[in-house]
């Protein structure tokens, strides 16, 4: 008998203002944002050790991003791997913000 593949489910934690992506129920990672305006600032993404290498950060934050498109807002990719993401997808580069140092200053004062 072969056991069925697990259950995947990213969702917005719009009160920890983060995505959350779920496997059979349990937290194994999550990307971190806050909002400046009309732009959703990613600072941080992380995947738990014990799910590592099943392709869940592309897919959190592939969901993340297509969420950020339907709510009309732009993206700023501070977090090192949404930057590296967005290399490889430009379906974004229309919806992407530079980092300034603005938006550096700007973030720093909002995680304090």
């Amino acid at each position: 008998m072969s056991q069925s593949p697990p259950l995947r489910d990213v969702q917005r934690a719009d009160a920890d203002q983060r995505y959350e992506i779920h496997v059979d129920g349990r937290r194994a990672g999550l990307t971190a944002y806050r909002d400046r305006g009309p732009q959703r600032v990613f600072f941080h993404t992380e995947i738990d050790d014990a799910y590592a290498g099943q392709g869940l950060a592309v897919e959190l934050v592939q969901k993340a991003l297509d969420d950020v498109r339907a709510s009309g807002k732009r993206i700023v990719p501070v977090c090192p791997y949404v930057a590296k993401f967005l290399k490889r997808h430009e379906e974004f580069a229309d919806i992407t913000d530079p980092v300034t140092p603005d938006v550096l200053r700007w973030l720093e004062g909002e995680l304090r």
